[in-house]
């Protein structure tokens, strides 16, 4: 691939992010900033941080989305430090970590900075105030990577313990740990709305379904140190950047691995960012080079080679750059040799093997397409044997030519043997049902004796007639539950007429259940589906289509009826509810109403913190994140008590009570330091007290200062 663009920055380029204005924010090793246009690379403003990072392979910095915070790490790794990128000022930074902080992420709706550690913990600091909000489920090692879903939904991390944990944070609840790695973990992302990819020490990559928290697949071909890896807009490409300088792409819908050497440059690649409006490639390296890539390079290329129908040129083309051949040029070659071996097929059918040749002209310095024609022609040679024995009435022998070249039964002769096939067994079908009719049904049956896919059925019809009687039956009945217990028992039904018209039935319910949904006939769609479940090639998708429809009707039901609870409650199980407009609207209005919150909390006003979550009390899939909430106003409460010193037996009551109602949590074991410093003599001991959990906070369990 060749360079479009690069700018020497000097220093190690830590990290890369492209703004809506379209500015290209550069940061290199010292944390100077630098905003370039994206396009240009022209240089418009920029400031130092002066903050010297020496490692790359973590996320150490990062923006967030709308540009107006920066995280980052400091230079000994100690703390991590929150800024605003306008005023240049520290907002917050996090000290607490038992050991170094080891990456830092802020969330898509730039609401947390996130601390992540060596000792395996994770601090969400609100990214107004610099309070702390929240932590995120422990690791039991250093943890390596951060990641947020696209709609702010779910955060990922990843660490030592070859553990992905998930967290969701509409819930404030975790989801599960995810283990399947057999070495420490260091990269994470969410894409595709529902999964994950996680890639380990050892260049193990895994795609997991966060739907049922398994396995999707693992990549293959990765045989060096990944260090950044980078999605394309459209979800459709996966680059990972490793230590040797190399660029590797993947298929995102086939997991598979379309270059091992798509980019090679000399210098390890320690930052990676894609540009949407562009389809460009940008990466950051350790020798302190910012380049752009095309991913489409070679594009313009191909319509000129298609116009000259030079077929082995574009094929070289995508060799070169295997994303070409994923565009729309692409795709008319491919479609225009679909019709060429078409035609050349049917030639070579009615024995025209010049025209086939002919055909196949363009395509003949194509390697990959030459061995295809190839084939096709040497097959073909016994084609008019296989019709002759056909015309004889040597159908044993024609099935076994067929058996023996399988392109010969996309062939109007096959096609036209199976259907009078299916016409004998249909009247063999009728005379076994018959008291006397078996020696007939054997007569007209005699052609086929010998072919051994045709055996089995033959030999079953005459002597299981009694069980066609019950399939029979059974669909007139339209009891399709008897009909594939029948038809799993005694696959040579499927041979019969009726399963042909079954399937069909089967066919048109589905179409018809989906019409319904799309029109918003949920009720006429659950009709349907109630009697689709019962075939079980449908019966996985309509149990979920019907627990998604009775969500949705429960959901929007309560919306209409301004049942709050209710719909909040459903969208914390339906995830895709959150999608929907009155979804997007619910989730909003929390968002807003949290942001106030917080206000309060930081302020230890539980008056004010109450009132303004008034409406989300009786809302119990809140009851998690209000208590949380609750849980920062009471240790801005404790806090606020120690600094105005007032008696260790009252800041001690409060203690208690805040374990009684949260169990023990970070918030409390810091605050807990802070407090036998100022108390050495308290005698007081955490782990001796009685244990709350958050889990089991209630709007009920509120006082007005924990103190009492």
């Amino acid at each position: 691939m060749k360079i479009l663009k690069s700018k020497s920055i000097k220093r190690a380029i830590v990290s890369l992010k492209i703004f809506d204005d379209k500015r290209l924010a550069v940061v290199d090793a010292d944390t100077t900033i630098r905003f370039l246009d994206k396009d240009s690379f022209d240089m418009l403003n920029g400031f130092k941080a002066s903050i010297t990072h020496l490692r790359y392979k973590a996320p150490i910095f990062t923006f967030s989305n709308n540009g107006e915070y920066f995280a980052t790490l400091t230079s000994d790794c100690r703390e991590s430090r929150l800024y605003s990128t306008e005023t240049k000022k520290m907002i917050t930074k996090v000290d607490r970590h038992h050991g170094e902080a080891s990456c830092v992420g802020i969330d898509p709706l730039n609401r947390y900075m996130f601390s992540c550690g060596d000792d395996g913990k994770t601090f969400a600091m609100d990214t107004k105030n610099g309070n702390l909000v929240f932590t995120l489920p422990v690791h039991i090692d250093t943890i390596n990577d951060i990641a947020f879903s696209d709609n702010g939904n779910w955060v990922a991390t990843v660490s030592y313990d070859r553990k992905v944990s998930i967290f969701n944070l509409v819930t404030m609840t975790p989801k599960g740990k995810l283990k399947a790695h057999s070495a420490p973990i260091m990269h994470v992302a969410f894409f595709h709305k529902n999964k994950l990819i996680s890639i380990d020490k050892d260049a193990n990559a895994i795609i997991w379904d966060l739907t049922t928290l398994s396995v999707i697949d693992r990549l293959q071909g990765i045989h060096d140190d990944v260090i950044k890896m980078c999605i394309s807009g459209d979800e459709k490409f996966l680059f990972l950047g490793t230590a040797l300088g190399y660029v590797l792409v993947y298929n995102l819908h086939t997991y598979e691995l379309l270059s091992p050497k798509y980019i090679k440059i000399t210098s390890p690649i320690t930052a990676m960012e894609f540009d949407d409006e562009s389809h460009h490639l940008l990466l950051g390296t350790e020798d302190g080079f910012l380049i752009a890539y095309d991913i489409y390079e070679g594009e313009d290329k191909l319509k000129e080679l298609l116009v000259q129908k030079e077929f082995e040129a574009i094929q070289n083309s995508t060799e070169y750059n295997p994303i070409l051949a994923y565009t729309a040029i692409y795709d008319l070659v491919a479609n225009l040799w679909e019709k060429t071996l078409e035609k050349a097929v049917v030639a070579l059918q009615n024995g025209d093997k010049n025209k086939a040749v002919l055909l196949f002209k363009n395509f003949k310095n194509v390697p990959s397409k030459n061995r295809i024609m190839q084939q096709v022609i040497k097959d073909y040679e016994e084609f008019d044997k296989f019709k002759l024995f056909i015309q004889q009435g040597k159908l044993p022998l024609a099935y076994s030519l067929a058996n023996k070249y399988p392109i010969y039964k996309d062939s109007k002769l096959y096609k036209q043997m199976e259907v009078n096939w299916q016409k004998t067994f249909t009247l063999a079908q009728k005379y076994s049902l018959e008291i006397k009719g078996a020696e007939k049904a054997k007569e007209i049956l005699s052609p086929y004796r010998g072919i051994s896919e045709k055996t089995k059925l033959i030999q079953e019809l005459l002597t299981q007639g009694e069980v066609y009687k019950r399939f029979r039956v059974s669909i007139g009945q339209k009891d399709f539950k008897i009909s594939f217990e029948l038809l799993k028992q005694h696959p040579f039904l499927q041979e019969f007429p009726e399963y042909e018209s079954l399937m069909r039935y089967a066919d048109t319910l589905y179409i018809k259940s989906q019409t319904l949904i799309q029109n918003g006939d949920t009720h006429g769609a659950l009709r349907v589906l109630r009697v689709l479940i019962d075939f079980p090639d449908f019966a996985l998708e309509v149990r979920e289509l019907m627990q998604d429809i009775d969500a949705r009707q429960k959901f929007f039901k309560a919306v209409e009826e301004k049942d709050m609870a209710t719909a909040y409650n459903m969208m914390a199980k339906t995830e895709d509810l959150q999608e929907t407009e009155d979804g997007k609207t619910l989730q909003e209005e929390w968002n807003k109403v949290l942001a106030k919150a917080n206000k309060y909390a930081v302020d230890g006003d539980i008056v004010g913190l109450e009132k303004s979550l008034e409406a989300y009390m009786k809302i119990s899939s809140k009851y998690v994140a209000i208590g949380t909430i609750f849980g920062l106003c009471y240790m801005a409460q404790l806090e606020k008590a120690i600094n105005e010193k007032q008696p260790q037996a009252v800041v001690e009551n409060g203690i208690k009570n805040y374990m009684l109602n949260f169990g023990l949590q970070d918030q409390i074991e810091n605050f807990f330091y802070y407090f036998k410093e100022t108390y050495p003599q308290s005698k007081l001991s955490l782990e001796h007290l009685t244990q709350g959990s958050i889990n089991m906070w209630r709007p009920s369990m509120i006082v007005h200062s924990i103190l009492e």
